[in-house]
């Protein structure tokens, strides 16, 4: 019975100890009425200046996830972006599925949108489609970058109304959630993409009319000041429908295909 008890609190502290060094962070732990709100995909020429409108007039700081390849068409905008107080993160170079690519194309991805963002990114990297793998995670640990996924969504790569999303991040939203949305999408392995973010910015500003007295909403690198970063074991892979979608894109096909499945 000793042994077994001995056995289980080795097993712990082991868990304990990969979470903590190796886990992702979805949320914080804080009393504090703070959270964050946080935005995969751009920029967007058209979306993301009305997305600053909309964050200005309520007083919100966000975190902006950016696809290198857009930021580098779009320099003006990740300038924009920076000069407003917001943060800026790593979204990949083109939103490949990074389990899905052998380790040197995955480091290859976040150098190359490093550079694209820079000289505002900081080292706050965001997986593509919230896939992962160990492999994967471990790149980004070996380029010097925190992962951050969420606690808190509204299905906005759907087709859904702006109100309809707005009650949902009310419903779930708490202090110390990290909430993910979008002012573009790249690359949906969704039947019908939803392109169209003019839904998602008219849930963004009737959720912070509603919410903004009791949250207030900083970037990552400030909510992470606020109390115990929350590490979650994340290692979420691609199906076989959605592999089959991302394999489609003639952009990354190429990549996929040369892969030898190095997750």
């Amino acid at each position: 019975m000793l042994i077994r008890s001995s056995v289980g609190i080795v097993r712990t502290l082991i868990t304990a100890t990969t979470r903590r060094v190796l886990g992702t962070i979805t949320h914080v732990e804080t009393q504090d009425p703070v959270a964050a709100l946080t935005f995969d995909d751009g920029p967007h020429p058209d979306y993301t200046p009305q997305l600053l409108d909309i964050l200005g007039r309520h007083q919100a700081r966000a975190t902006f996830f950016m696809v290198g390849e857009a930021a580098r068409q779009y320099p003006k905008i990740v300038r924009q972006v920076a000069e407003a107080g917001h943060a800026i993160g790593n979204h990949s170079w083109d939103h490949p599925s990074l389990p899905l690519l052998p380790g040197r194309d995955r480091r290859a991805q976040i150098r190359a949108c490093a550079n694209a963002i820079a000289p505002y990114g900081q080292r706050l990297f965001r997986p593509p489609y919230g896939h992962q793998s160990l492999k994967s995670r471990l790149d980004a640990l070996w380029l010097r970058h925190q992962v951050i996924t969420w606690s808190v969504f509204a299905y906005d790569w759907l087709d859904r109304e702006g109100d309809w999303m707005a009650e949902c991040l009310i419903n779930q939203v708490q202090p110390g959630s990290i909430i993910v949305l979008h002012d573009a999408i790249t690359r949906s392995v969704q039947a019908v993409p939803q392109c169209n973010r003019q839904q998602m910015l008219s849930a963004v500003d009737m959720f912070l009319e509603r919410i903004g007295e009791r949250l207030r909403f900083i970037t990552i690198p400030e909510l992470l000041q606020h109390g115990r970063p929350r590490r979650e074991n994340w290692y979420m892979r691609a199906d076989s429908e959605t592999t089959a979608r991302l394999q489609n894109h003639p952009a990354i096909a190429r990549a996929y295909a040369t892969s030898k499945n190095d997750v």
